[in-house]
């Protein structure tokens, strides 16, 4: 039995340690859908999620593979979750079959009633205070059996999800608010300018000291809060501050003046930064009572305000009020090349001239970057900015940025974060090719004539310039280019249409193993050293070519093509990319089966009908023959014997039984490929079944089974009446047939909703279950009845299909307990007659 400590949902700590991720996550670096992707894989699940479990939603902030609804919203109401249960109970919690619960609580889940969901197994996700905040949860629509392997698997895929939920607060940030990061510092601080004069003064500095900053900001140090450095002034320390610059921050008992007169003896760390508008002295001020450890404050403190910039996993960029940039972190130094303490270049905007694109790859001038329009006073969230560097892959990152402002609204600067989203933005391309890619293949006629249309979205999708896609020849087994996309448009090239070496070249490799292979650079590659390779090398080295990845097209376990594709920069994301594009492969296999399975089944349909008119010409006329003088030789009074006269009329019974066979399966071929017309009209059900249970009264006279009817007064259907008696006469003759003496057939007609549900009833020698479908087939008849030596073609149960099937119908069967089958035939009702 599942079950869960509610309490636990709706703790509120954990509720409130489920917002704080959720507002975090964006500006993390790992891409949860990547990570459920990744984990659905190493289960072999079609589906998987990181899932947060709020105090009455659950959020998917990673999706792999959900039910379109649930993706659309990225959200559902608890009702939904079973990752409720892993938080509840803040361990491993799977299901094998939630079809098959006993209790009934998970039979009856919404996932498994509206999704097809029937097993899943979700291990916690726990934040940096060790709360159970969410889950990462596989889930499949088969009834499985996990692993303790399976289960371990999930545990170590979780750890992925870890930094992202539980990594350093300072990943949150999204834009760089100075007053506000000061005032979030639980010391109390004061920023003094070389003329001693306060500038920054933090909302911990005020509950000390009682000051509002409007009352020292501006004025000096010690006009104040009167500061007591050893007995001497403290403008003849801050000068020997700003003289020596200390590398460590220098540590002081000094008192200083609360607002209501009282001296405060508090624990100093005194640092020089350099600003916008010089160097300032930085003043963290620990009341000594409060003070606990002094070197974890000097630790603290040490190169504060870089280390902080340094630590993100966000590029920060600030300017002053004069738009010069003053602030470069870590993460855009390293993206510019730039040294990690060098003084930024004099010229910075220079610097990166032409390397900043919008969405539409048009270059962005200075003054229109984030950062300019934030100092122009502008608040900008979530804008897309592309960089293009000469031998590197383009980049997508999310900027935001807002103007840094003065407590009295003077601008001050502004400040600019940006996160790479590339693989993100990818994935969402992808989500959209995969559409695309649907939406050809569906209406394609042939591979060869969706191609270009399929590589130009793959292409486009990937941001790669070149594509191409082979399938292999099936009578001479060659891998063969059926299509390329090509961004240049070049008319004459050999990158393009040549036919692989299988064990030589991307694509040959790929060919021979079956496997994807991904080669981040062709042009300095140890393994593609065959004088083939390298002829294809100066290929790739012609048009730019840096990166190649090729997947393979399988139909089930059957290589049935290659995709390849090329990128004119080194490329990363290696198992990103190569999952996405599995997924377009993949597509292309099963339009490639289908096709294939479509002509073969055309191509079979049309050899069997063949045979069959063939057949049945050719027999028609021997047949007429043997009839016609087997006739005459009976009418013959003279010349017969009576043993002889009984051969004559074995000879008339079996070919009068072999030419119905044949007409039989002519008529069959001839209503299967519609070569039959159908009369159909409006017609009373009741009546045809009728005069059928009439004539089966006269057929059974002196057998001993009883035929019972309950028939309705009227019952209206639109059919041909003829082939809908011929229906009725062939499930009733099977059903006398296989009944014995003093047995009971009954024939029961009821409206079941919109259709007309006609059962047959014997209590006769029945059909094995396992063959209840197969006795549609021609000439199948059922290992009972060739046992009991009933004589019959097989023919009659697929005729009876194939009418039904035209009238829009179903016929199947079922077992009469203890003996004896039931046949149903299910009609539509004519519009009229169906109920409101």
């Amino acid at each position: 039995m599942i079950d869960f400590d509610e309490a636990v949902i709706s703790d509120l700590a954990r509720v409130a340690a489920v917002d704080h991720v959720r507002r975090r996550l964006p500006a993390q670096p790992i891409p949860l859908d990547a990570v459920a992707r990744l984990a659905a894989r190493l289960q072999r699940a079609p589906i998987g999620a990181v899932i947060l479990v709020g105090g009455t939603e659950e959020y998917f902030v990673g999706a792999y593979g959900l039910p379109e609804p649930l993706t659309a919203s990225r959200r559902a109401p608890l009702t939904y979750s079973v990752c409720k249960y892993v938080v509840g109970r803040n361990r491993p919690v799977s299901c094998g079959d939630m079809r098959r619960d006993h209790d009934g609580r998970l039979r009856d889940h919404p996932l498994a009633a509206e999704y097809g969901i029937r097993a899943f197994l979700g291990v916690p996700v726990h934040d940096a205070e060790g709360r159970p905040v969410g889950s990462l949860t596989v889930m499949d629509t088969a009834a499985r059996r996990w692993t303790d392997g399976e289960i371990t698997a999930l545990v170590d895929s979780a750890d992925l999800v870890r930094p992202a939920v539980a990594g350093p607060a300072e990943l949150a940030v999204a834009t760089l608010d100075t007053a506000s990061l000061l005032d979030s510092v639980q010391e109390a601080f004061l920023a003094v300018n070389p003329d001693a004069i306060v500038v920054g003064f933090n909302r911990a500095a005020h509950d000390m000291l009682g000051y509002a900053p409007g009352e020292v900001c501006g004025r000096r140090l010690d006009d104040t809060v009167l500061p007591d450095y050893a007995g001497r002034p403290i403008r003849a320390a801050l000068d020997r501050l700003f003289t020596h610059r200390p590398v460590r921050p220098v540590l002081r008992e000094i008192s200083v003046r609360h607002r209501d007169g009282h001296r405060v003896r508090v624990r100093v760390a005194l640092s020089v930064v350099r600003g916008a508008a010089g160097p300032l002295a930085c003043l963290f001020l620990n009341d000594l009572s409060e003070q606990t450890a002094i070197r974890e404050l000097a630790e603290r403190h040490d190169g504060f305000l870089t280390a902080l910039l340094d630590s993100l996993n966000v590029g920060v960029i600030a300017c002053d009020e004069a738009g010069r940039v003053v602030v470069v972190n870590r993460v855009l130094r390293e993206l510019q090349g730039l040294p990690a303490t060098a003084p930024l270049p004099e010229d910075y905007p220079a610097s990166i001239d032409g390397v900043l694109h919008d969405p539409a790859m048009r270059p962005i001038p200075w003054e229109k970057i984030p950062l300019m329009r934030a100092l122009r006073g502008e608040h900008l969230d979530d804008i897309d900015i592309l960089t293009a560097r000469p031998g590197d892959q383009v980049r997508v990152f999310a900027s935001a940025a807002q103007p840094i402002r003065a407590g009295d609204g003077r601008p001050l600067g502004a400040v600019a974060v940006a996160q790479d989203v590339t693989a993100m933005r990818r994935a969402e391309r992808f989500r959209a090719c995969h559409r695309d890619v649907q939406e050809v293949l569906r209406t394609a006629r042939s591979v060869a004539g969706a191609a270009p249309t399929v590589l130009r979205a793959v292409a486009t999708a990937l941001g790669w310039p070149y594509a191409e896609l082979y399938l292999i020849d099936e009578p001479t087994g060659q891998l063969r280019s059926v299509g390329h996309w090509d961004a240049e448009g070049a008319q004459e090239d050999p990158l393009f249409g040549h036919t692989p070496v299988r064990g030589h070249g991307v694509t040959g490799r790929v060919w021979q193993s079956g496997q994807a292979m991904w080669v981040a650079d062709v042009t300095a590659s140890p393994e593609l050293r065959h004088p083939y390779e390298q002829r294809r090398e100066q290929a790739f080295m012609r048009r730019g070519i840096r990166t190649v990845l090729s997947v393979p097209i399988h139909d089930g376990a059957t290589l049935v093509g290659v995709l390849t594709c090329y990128a004119a920069a080194p490329e990363v994301h290696e198992d990103l990319l190569t999952v996405l594009l599995d997924g377009v492969a993949a597509q292309i296999g099963v339009f490639v089966a289908l096709r294939r399975a479509q002509e073969l089944a055309r191509q079979l349909a049309r050899a069997q009908d063949d045979f069959i008119t063939l057949v049945g010409h050719e027999l028609r006329t021997p047949l007429t023959s043997i009839a016609a003088n087997a006739t005459l030789l009976d009418e013959d009074p003279t010349g017969l014997t009576g043993e002889d006269r009984q051969m004559v009329h074995a000879i008339a019974r079996n070919t009068e039984a072999l030419q119905m066979t044949i007409d039989s399966l002519l008529e069959l071929a001839g209503l299967e490929s519609g070569h039959l017309d159908m009369r159909v009209r409006q017609v009373d059900l009741t009546a045809i079944v009728g005069g059928a249970v009439t004539a089966a009264h006269r057929s059974t006279a002196g057998t001993g089974v009883r035929v019972h009817a309950d028939l309705p007064p009227r019952l209206v259907v639109d059919g041909d009446p003829a082939r809908l008696r011929q229906v009725v006469d062939g499930v009733l003759i099977n059903a006398l047939k296989y009944s014995p003496s003093g047995g009971d057939v009954r024939i029961r007609l009821q409206q079941a909703g919109n259709t007309a549900e006609l059962c047959v009833i014997d209590s006769g020698i029945g059909t094995p279950e396992q063959e209840r479908e197969r006795v549609f087939d021609r000439f199948f008849r059922g290992s009972n009845v060739r046992h009991h030596g009933t004589s019959g073609s097989g023919l009659g149960l697929s005729l009876a299909r194939a009418i039904v099937r035209l009238h829009h119908g179903t016929i199947h069967l079922s077992a009469n307990d203890p003996s004896g089958t039931i046949a149903c035939i299910r009609l539509p009702l004519r519009q009229e007659t169906a109920p409101a």
